[in-house]
Protein backbone atom coordinates (compact mmCIF):
# COMPACT_ATOMS: atom_id res chain seq x y z
CA UNK A 1 0.00 0.00 0.00
CA UNK A 2 0.71 3.50 -0.97
CA UNK A 3 1.50 6.44 2.03
CA UNK A 4 -1.72 8.54 2.89
CA UNK A 5 -2.42 11.03 -0.19
CA UNK A 6 -0.93 14.20 -0.39
CA UNK A 7 -2.71 17.00 -2.79
CA UNK A 8 0.75 18.92 -2.42
CA UNK A 9 2.81 16.45 -3.78
CA UNK A 10 0.91 16.68 -7.12
CA UNK A 11 2.16 20.08 -7.81
CA UNK A 12 6.15 19.00 -6.68
CA UNK A 13 5.73 16.21 -9.11
CA UNK A 14 4.31 17.60 -11.92
CA UNK A 15 7.65 19.66 -12.83
CA UNK A 16 10.03 16.83 -12.21
CA UNK A 17 7.64 14.75 -14.74
CA UNK A 18 7.26 17.34 -17.16
CA UNK A 19 11.09 17.75 -17.65
CA UNK A 20 10.13 14.39 -19.17
CA UNK A 21 8.05 15.26 -21.56
CA UNK A 22 10.28 15.80 -24.53
CA UNK A 23 11.65 12.23 -24.71
CA UNK A 24 7.87 11.44 -24.94
CA UNK A 25 7.41 13.50 -27.85
CA UNK A 26 10.72 12.58 -29.42
CA UNK A 27 9.12 8.73 -29.76
CA UNK A 28 6.66 10.16 -31.36
CA UNK A 29 7.82 12.35 -33.96
CA UNK A 30 10.93 9.69 -34.73
CA UNK A 31 8.26 6.63 -35.25
CA UNK A 32 5.19 8.51 -36.78
CA UNK A 33 8.41 10.38 -39.65
CA UNK A 34 9.24 6.50 -40.50
CA UNK A 35 6.17 5.33 -39.79
CA UNK A 36 4.25 7.51 -42.87
CA UNK A 37 7.26 6.71 -45.01
CA UNK A 38 6.52 2.76 -44.50
CA UNK A 39 2.84 3.39 -44.58
CA UNK A 40 3.11 5.13 -47.98
CA UNK A 41 4.95 1.83 -49.17
CA UNK A 42 2.63 -0.01 -47.66
CA UNK A 43 -0.49 1.65 -49.50
CA UNK A 44 1.01 1.45 -52.55
CA UNK A 45 0.41 -1.95 -53.23
CA UNK A 46 -3.13 -2.04 -52.02
CA UNK A 47 -4.06 0.62 -54.11
CA UNK A 48 -3.01 -0.63 -57.46
CA UNK A 49 -3.10 -4.36 -56.30
CA UNK A 50 0.23 -5.44 -56.78
CA UNK A 51 0.29 -9.07 -56.79
CA UNK A 52 1.89 -11.04 -54.27
CA UNK A 53 2.91 -7.43 -52.43
CA UNK A 54 -0.92 -6.89 -52.06
CA UNK A 55 -1.36 -10.11 -50.02
CA UNK A 56 1.89 -9.16 -47.71
CA UNK A 57 0.98 -5.44 -47.06
CA UNK A 58 -2.31 -6.96 -46.21
CA UNK A 59 -1.55 -9.65 -44.08
CA UNK A 60 1.02 -7.30 -42.17
CA UNK A 61 -1.53 -4.85 -41.55
CA UNK A 62 -3.92 -7.13 -40.03
CA UNK A 63 -1.19 -8.74 -38.15
CA UNK A 64 -0.30 -5.19 -36.02
CA UNK A 65 -3.36 -4.08 -35.88
CA UNK A 66 -5.10 -7.23 -34.28
CA UNK A 67 -2.26 -7.66 -31.97
CA UNK A 68 -1.53 -5.34 -28.82
CA UNK A 69 1.13 -2.47 -29.27
CA UNK A 70 2.78 -4.15 -25.86
CA UNK A 71 3.20 -7.17 -27.26
CA UNK A 72 4.43 -5.68 -30.21
CA UNK A 73 6.99 -3.94 -27.99
CA UNK A 74 8.69 -7.17 -27.02
CA UNK A 75 8.77 -9.10 -29.73
CA UNK A 76 10.79 -6.24 -31.31
CA UNK A 77 12.75 -5.45 -27.88
CA UNK A 78 13.96 -9.30 -27.41
CA UNK A 79 12.86 -11.26 -30.95
CA UNK A 80 15.38 -8.43 -33.40
CA UNK A 81 18.10 -8.76 -30.96
CA UNK A 82 17.92 -12.44 -31.41
CA UNK A 83 17.49 -12.44 -35.15
CA UNK A 84 20.87 -9.93 -35.67
CA UNK A 85 22.64 -12.66 -33.28
CA UNK A 86 22.37 -14.93 -36.48
CA UNK A 87 24.56 -12.64 -38.65
CA UNK A 88 26.71 -11.61 -35.76
CA UNK A 89 25.55 -8.24 -34.59
CA UNK A 90 25.14 -7.58 -31.32
CA UNK A 91 22.56 -5.26 -30.20
CA UNK A 92 22.68 -5.79 -26.48
CA UNK A 93 24.03 -2.32 -25.84
CA UNK A 94 21.56 -0.41 -28.04
CA UNK A 95 19.52 2.17 -26.47
CA UNK A 96 15.72 1.01 -25.72
CA UNK A 97 14.08 4.05 -27.16
CA UNK A 98 15.33 2.80 -30.77
CA UNK A 99 13.26 -0.68 -29.81
CA UNK A 100 10.37 1.45 -28.54
CA UNK A 101 10.50 4.01 -31.84
CA UNK A 102 10.56 0.29 -34.43
CA UNK A 103 7.67 -1.22 -32.56
CA UNK A 104 5.76 2.30 -33.17
CA UNK A 105 7.15 2.80 -36.69
CA UNK A 106 5.73 -0.10 -37.56
CA UNK A 107 2.54 0.09 -36.07
CA UNK A 108 2.07 3.62 -37.16
CA UNK A 109 2.66 2.35 -40.65
CA UNK A 110 0.10 -0.27 -40.40
CA UNK A 111 -2.87 2.39 -39.43
CA UNK A 112 -1.49 5.20 -41.38
CA UNK A 113 -1.33 3.05 -44.61
CA UNK A 114 -5.16 2.75 -44.41
CA UNK A 115 -5.80 6.27 -43.28
CA UNK A 116 -3.99 6.74 -47.06
CA UNK A 117 -5.49 4.46 -49.16
CA UNK A 118 -9.35 5.51 -47.61
CA UNK A 119 -8.44 8.92 -48.63
CA UNK A 120 -7.08 7.87 -52.03
CA UNK A 121 -9.84 6.20 -52.69
CA UNK A 122 -11.58 8.79 -52.17
CA UNK A 123 -10.18 11.46 -54.74
CA UNK A 124 -12.39 11.73 -57.56
CA UNK A 125 -11.00 9.23 -60.55
CA UNK A 126 -11.80 11.88 -62.75
CA UNK A 127 -9.10 14.00 -61.88
CA UNK A 128 -6.94 11.15 -62.29
CA UNK A 129 -8.20 10.65 -65.61
CA UNK A 130 -8.09 14.65 -66.65
CA UNK A 131 -4.26 14.59 -64.96
CA UNK A 132 -3.22 11.33 -67.76
CA UNK A 133 -5.41 13.56 -70.40
CA UNK A 134 -2.78 16.59 -70.33
CA UNK A 135 0.05 14.24 -70.64
CA UNK A 136 1.11 13.44 -66.45
CA UNK A 137 2.99 9.88 -65.93
CA UNK A 138 1.24 7.61 -63.70
CA UNK A 139 3.93 8.96 -60.88
CA UNK A 140 3.43 12.50 -61.82
CA UNK A 141 -0.54 12.20 -61.61
CA UNK A 142 -0.47 10.70 -58.05
CA UNK A 143 1.61 12.77 -56.44
CA UNK A 144 0.85 16.30 -57.82
CA UNK A 145 -2.66 15.72 -58.24
CA UNK A 146 -4.09 13.03 -56.26
CA UNK A 147 -2.10 12.96 -52.99
CA UNK A 148 -2.29 16.45 -52.22
CA UNK A 149 -5.83 16.38 -52.19
CA UNK A 150 -5.87 12.44 -50.09
CA UNK A 151 -4.25 14.82 -47.71
CA UNK A 152 -6.77 16.88 -47.15
CA UNK A 153 -8.86 14.13 -46.72
CA UNK A 154 -6.49 12.22 -44.17
CA UNK A 155 -5.55 14.69 -42.06
CA UNK A 156 -8.33 14.23 -39.78
CA UNK A 157 -7.65 10.63 -39.24
CA UNK A 158 -4.13 11.28 -39.27
CA UNK A 159 -4.62 13.56 -36.25
CA UNK A 160 -6.58 10.94 -34.05
CA UNK A 161 -3.70 8.29 -34.55
CA UNK A 162 -1.07 10.66 -33.83
CA UNK A 163 -3.07 11.23 -30.53
CA UNK A 164 -3.74 7.50 -30.09
CA UNK A 165 -0.20 6.73 -30.83
CA UNK A 166 1.03 9.09 -28.11
CA UNK A 167 -0.49 7.68 -25.32
CA UNK A 168 0.60 4.40 -26.60
CA UNK A 169 4.19 6.06 -25.82
CA UNK A 170 3.30 5.67 -22.28
CA UNK A 171 4.17 1.81 -22.70
CA UNK A 172 7.92 2.69 -23.52
CA UNK A 173 9.28 2.22 -19.76
CA UNK A 174 7.98 -1.10 -19.61
CA UNK A 175 11.85 -2.19 -21.50
CA UNK A 176 13.49 0.63 -19.59
CA UNK A 177 12.66 4.10 -21.54
CA UNK A 178 13.17 6.80 -18.89
CA UNK A 179 10.63 8.68 -20.04
CA UNK A 180 7.49 10.55 -18.45
CA UNK A 181 5.83 7.12 -17.44
CA UNK A 182 9.45 5.64 -16.89
CA UNK A 183 10.29 8.67 -14.53
CA UNK A 184 6.91 8.60 -12.81
CA UNK A 185 7.70 4.95 -11.71
CA UNK A 186 10.89 5.95 -10.27
CA UNK A 187 9.00 8.26 -8.36
CA UNK A 188 6.41 5.38 -7.28
CA UNK A 189 9.29 3.57 -5.70
CA UNK A 190 10.85 6.19 -4.32
CA UNK A 191 8.25 8.03 -2.38
CA UNK A 192 5.08 5.49 -2.34
CA UNK A 193 3.10 7.97 -3.46
CA UNK A 194 1.30 6.37 -6.40
CA UNK A 195 -1.79 8.29 -6.55
CA UNK A 196 -0.22 11.76 -6.87
CA UNK A 197 2.24 10.46 -9.86
CA UNK A 198 -0.38 9.42 -11.60
CA UNK A 199 -2.53 12.24 -11.83
CA UNK A 200 0.72 14.14 -12.22
CA UNK A 201 0.73 12.44 -15.29
CA UNK A 202 -2.76 12.59 -16.17
CA UNK A 203 -2.27 16.44 -15.82
CA UNK A 204 0.38 15.88 -18.51
CA UNK A 205 -0.90 13.59 -21.00
CA UNK A 206 -4.11 15.66 -20.98
CA UNK A 207 -2.58 19.12 -21.43
CA UNK A 208 -0.49 17.81 -24.01
CA UNK A 209 -3.60 16.03 -26.27
CA UNK A 210 -5.68 19.62 -26.12
CA UNK A 211 -2.40 21.73 -27.40
CA UNK A 212 -2.24 19.33 -30.01
CA UNK A 213 -5.75 19.21 -30.72
CA UNK A 214 -6.47 22.63 -31.36
CA UNK A 215 -3.33 22.77 -33.41
CA UNK A 216 -4.29 19.88 -35.36
CA UNK A 217 -7.71 21.54 -35.93
CA UNK A 218 -6.32 25.25 -36.78
CA UNK A 219 -4.46 23.41 -39.69
CA UNK A 220 -7.26 21.54 -40.60
CA UNK A 221 -8.96 24.90 -40.85
CA UNK A 222 -6.03 26.43 -42.87
CA UNK A 223 -6.35 23.25 -45.37
CA UNK A 224 -10.13 23.48 -45.98
CA UNK A 225 -9.77 27.09 -47.06
CA UNK A 226 -6.84 25.96 -49.35
CA UNK A 227 -9.01 23.40 -50.93
CA UNK A 228 -12.26 26.17 -51.01
CA UNK A 229 -10.09 28.57 -53.56
CA UNK A 230 -9.06 25.98 -55.18
CA UNK A 231 -12.77 24.61 -55.98
CA UNK A 232 -13.95 28.47 -56.64
CA UNK A 233 -10.90 29.33 -59.11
Amino acid sequence: MGKSFDAALIGEFLPILLSYLHITLFILAASLFFGVLLGMLIALPRLYNVPVLNRIAAVYVSFVRGTPILIQLFLVFYGVPALLQLVDFDMSRMNPIVFVIITYALGSAASISEVIRGAVKAVDRGQLEGAYAVGMTGPQAFFRIVLPQAFVVAFPNFASTVIGFLKDTSLAYSIGVMDMMGRGQTLIATTAHTLEVYIGLTIIYYLTVLVLEKGFALTEVRLQRHEQRIASA
